[in-house]
């Protein structure tokens, strides 16, 4: 079984080693979706850098309280997940909202989310098209033009003197709320990530209407909420397969193929058998005695004396004239033998030629003997 199993085990070995090598090399290039860091397609470093060539920084950070401690009159607050702040958190960035004069951009917040951070606004369903046009006078929108902030969420607001821009069916995908009167700055509430996204930045105007959106200020404060942070917000739930990164699918796909190849080729095939010749000629005397010396190593005797009977068997039939089908039938073969011998009365042929097994190795070697002379005795007669 080893021999059998250690190339694959090998093989095993090599992918892991090759697996974890290759996490280590790049586990410090990968923060993952919207991480101002991240190269990948659903990271945002190409918005960060692209800020940073225009002399605005941004700053990471992972709870509510970093968040609302760097806010400003200078800063542009940008939630990426706002569906996932619990209570706490979602009071500590209302507070932030309310008293820093900066500006807040709530990033695709749903319903329990607005009632904390933006209780002015409400969800109005989903945007089916990608691509939307400004239809509205807001600079930063017809600016930019064309955006991708479809595809995403649609809001609708009763805080006069909003700005509605990017509408699908009716209902705007983004929205700018004026300050308010405590200090507080304006808030952006955008439907859509992909403005923001590495891959989709050079889309459309989606790079203009996102420089223009975060670029306001000369701070970026960017708080990507840390697993301690979550809490029991608005969470879409999602299933294991979903959660999944996409690469893997295919790695997956390509690991199936592999082990269906894999087994096509060593499976054994179907069909008559064939005989080949064998690379060592093994003489006759040779192989009785190892497969002897087997029956003898596992007490076998029960075998031993089976095959022994049954040789005997075969042979005296064509002696005696029984045809090879029913030279294992007593019945046949055993009247047909009796019939050969000078005295047959004396001897128990039934039990000689179709017995229990020996007790013994002794035994055994008797029930040999007595097989050999009864042969020899029928040849001679």
């Amino acid at each position: 079984m080893w021999r059998r199993a250690r190339g694959y085990l090998i093989a095993l070995a090599v992918l892991l080693t090759a697996a974890v090598t290759l996490a280590a090399l790049s586990s410090g290039a990968h923060h993952g979706r919207l991480d101002p860091r991240s190269p990948d397609r659903e990271g945002s470093r190409a918005i960060a850098e692209l800020l940073r060539a225009r002399g605005v920084t941004a700053r990471v950070v992972t709870t509510a309280d970093e968040a609302a401690e760097a806010a400003g009159p200078g800063t542009t607050l940008l939630v990426t997940d706002p569906d996932l702040l619990g209570d706490h958190q979602r009071r500590t960035i209302r507070s932030a909202i309310d008293v820093s004069g900066g500006r807040t951009v709530l990033l695709t917040p749903g319903a329990t989310a607005l009632a904390h951070l933006a209780p002015t606004v409400h969800t109005a369903g989903k945007a089916h098209e990608r691509t939307l046009t400004p239809d509205c006078a807001l600079t930063a929108a017809t600016t930019a033009g064309s955006a991708d902030t479809g595809r995403g969420r649609r809001y609708s607001t009763t805080a006069p003197g909003a700005a509605a821009c990017y509408p699908s069916g009716g209902h705007p995908t983004l929205l700018v709320l004026p300050a308010g009167t405590t200090g507080g700055g304006d808030t952006v509430v955008l439907g859509s990530e992909r403005v923001l996204l590495n891959e989709d930045l050079a889309r459309e105007g989606n790079a203009s209407l996102a420089l223009q959106l975060l670029g306001t200020r000369p701070d970026v404060v960017w708080y990507m909420p840390s697993p301690a942070e979550l809490g029991e917000g608005d969470v879409e739930e999602k299933s294991f397969l979903e959660l999944i990164p996409a690469g893997w699918h295919w790695a997956l796909l390509q690991l199936f193929i592999a082990a269906a190849l894999a087994a096509f080729w060593r499976a054994r095939r179907l069909g008559p058998l064939v005989t080949e010749r064998l690379p060592v000629a093994i003489r006759a005397s040779e192989a009785a005695e190892g497969r002897a010396r087997l029956y003898r190593k596992t007490a076998a005797r029960d075998r031993a004396a089976g095959v022994l009977r049954a040789a005997t068997r075969e042979r005296l039939a064509a002696l005696v004239g029984v045809p090879s089908a029913h030279a294992h039938d007593p019945a046949a073969l055993v009247p047909a033998v009796a019939a050969r011998l000078a005295d047959p009365a004396g001897r128990d042929l039934t039990a000689l030629l179709f017995g229990t097994a020996p007790a013994g190795d002794a035994a055994l070697v008797v029930l040999a003997d007595h097989l050999d002379a009864l042969e020899r005795e029928v040849r001679t007669s």
